[in-house]
């Protein structure tokens, strides 16, 4: 359930500034102070001397831009709610839509205000899904997330000794930014799949691997067959070092072993099946990262040659922080990589050690992020996400507490983790009268005949399927879902298909 704290920082009654979705050079490229965000540090200075500081700056900009577009929502809407019985009502909403929001609201919802109650959970839904396109059409039009030099990335890659890099976090939405963020990789680079409690499909994955070997025999990409790298996937954990036993996993009753347990287990039996698969000469490489959700500090748990994973000995990155704070920048890296051949017993392979250095290094960076601009931990240490995300694409989700993440092709097959994610928002959204917006997406190749296609009827389906299942709460209007797809062969924008928030009468108005 949300905490009172969290409870009152997404339902604020001030009125909001007005929230922009800017580019870089604009609102989300100044530097934080110029934010006007009033939070603990937020014009700090760095404390260790391997953060990135610029990097830091333009990510809290980009950070606090999108997130204040979304909680403008509620207060602005409860300004319009208190003047649907003036004169004047539909001219003054869509000012204040304008001037707070960044958008005008479909007419239609608001016309016959007058006669009957104005419809705010249509409202909010709307409200949310027009928001989530916009800061889309950002990330895909002008890359404000910074996202790197994935070339680079991928050479750096392969000289650790793998090809591509899969990650499965929690679907929690307070590891949405796991990629960008926490890890300080470029998203663009990653292939990242979540799954409630991180308990990835590995059927999904084994087609996925099997994908990747195919694409690099026959057009050798991201590198040819015979290269000597391997398949890396990881599985990121959760917990919480706040409010460890109400506040870690939801998928695993806030029990960090067993969430660490459930991880190691999913990669093993991965491994196992692409080995009984393919033979052992096929073999993958295993990490295993827990994830403090309050702080955004990793622990590693150390792999060895032979594929196993070391539940009991790990490196936490608040350590390294904190014992190389006061060195210098290459006294740091050096520590660090002494640190991992120590903890690694000599059973550590050259290249994973590498990758371990440089994600210890990057995590760095995010502990610096969160102490300055939070105060150590962030406020919101429960739930706070704004809608579910389900379907298969999002990779430009990259913020924490954005959105509760399924990863799904039917809704029958990724039950579980739409059930999480719908009593998630009972406590968010719905017990306060608000709907639960979920986003059905899927990417698709738009060089392969008739997939286009394919994908708008997969959206209908999973919005067909969404609204049976959740029944109780769709009929009452608490349910809303926004159908979209997306080529991924094309740097293009997404496409909207259908909205559940809208009738007959406003089909033209999104």
């Amino acid at each position: 359930m949300l905490s009172a704290r969290n409870r009152h920082n997404r339902y604020k009654t001030s009125n909001p500034a007005p929230a922009r979705l800017g580019r870089p050079g604009d609102r989300a490229g100044r530097s934080p102070a110029a934010t006007g965000v009033q939070v603990a540090g937020a014009a700090y200075t760095s404390q260790h001397p391997l953060t990135n500081s610029g990097e830091n700056a333009h990510l809290y900009a980009y950070e606090s831009n999108v997130k204040e577009a979304f909680d403008a929502i509620v207060p602005t809407l409860k300004q319009i709610s208190a003047l649907q019985h003036e004169a004047d009502f539909e001219q003054r909403a869509q000012q204040l839509a304008r001037a707070q929001l960044g958008f005008e609201l479909p007419a239609a919802l608001l016309d016959d205000a007058w006669v009957t109650q104005l419809d705010m959970r249509r409202l909010f839904a709307w409200c949310v899904f027009e928001t989530y396109h916009r800061f889309c059409d950002e990330v895909f039009t002008r890359d404000s997330l910074g996202n790197g030099d994935e070339a680079k990335f991928q050479a750096f890659l392969e000289e650790c000794g793998f090809h591509i890099l899969d990650v499965s976090p929690c679907a929690d939405g307070r590891l949405a930014h796991v990629i960008r963020y926490v890890l300080r990789m470029p998203s663009k680079a990653v292939r990242r799949r979540s799954f409630a409690g991180a308990m990835f499909d590995i059927e999904d994955s084994l087609e996925k691997w099997t994908r990747t070997e195919l694409l690099r025999f026959r057009e050798g990409k991201p590198n040819t067959s015979d290269a000597p790298t391997r398949y890396l996937k990881v599985v990121v954990y959760h917990h919480s070092s706040v409010d460890p036993e109400h506040q870690g996993c939801a998928a695993h009753g806030s029990d960090t072993g067993k969430a660490a347990q459930g991880g190691v287990d999913r990669l093993l039996g991965f491994q196992q099946a692409v080995q009984n698969t393919y033979c052992c000469g096929a073999s993958i490489d295993c990490l295993l990262i827990g994830m403090d959700t309050d702080t955004d500090a990793i622990r590693i748990h150390m792999p060895d040659t032979g594929g196993g994973i070391d539940l009991e000995n790990y490196i936490d990155s608040i350590e390294v922080f904190d014992a190389t704070a006061r060195m210098s920048a290459s006294q740091a890296e050096q520590w660090i990589k002494d640190h991992i051949s120590q903890k690694g017993g000599g059973n550590l392979a050259e290249g994973m050690a590498r990758f371990m250095a440089y994600l210890l290094t990057n995590n760095i960076s995010q502990l610096d992020y969160v102490r300055g601009y939070y105060g150590g931990h962030y406020s919101d240490i429960g739930h706070a996400e704004r809608f579910i995300g389900a379907g298969i694409g999002f990779e430009e989700v990259q913020l924490r507490n954005l959105t509760f993440f399924a990863y799904l092709s039917t809704v029958e097959e990724a039950a579980k983790d739409l059930d999480v994610g719908i009593s998630i928002f009972s406590g968010l959204n719905a017990s306060h009268g608000l709907p639960v917006p979920i986003v059905v997406r899927y990417d698709y190749h738009g060089n392969v005949p008739g997939e286009r296609e394919r994908a708008e009827e997969h959206c209908q389906r999973v919005a067909n399927a969404l609204h049976e299942r959740y029944e109780d709460l769709y009929g009452q209007g608490l349910l809303h879902t926004l159908q979209v797809v997306r080529d991924i062969n094309v740097a293009g924008q997404i496409e909207i298909l259908d909205c559940s928030v809208k009738t007959q009468a406003d089909q033209g108005a999104h």
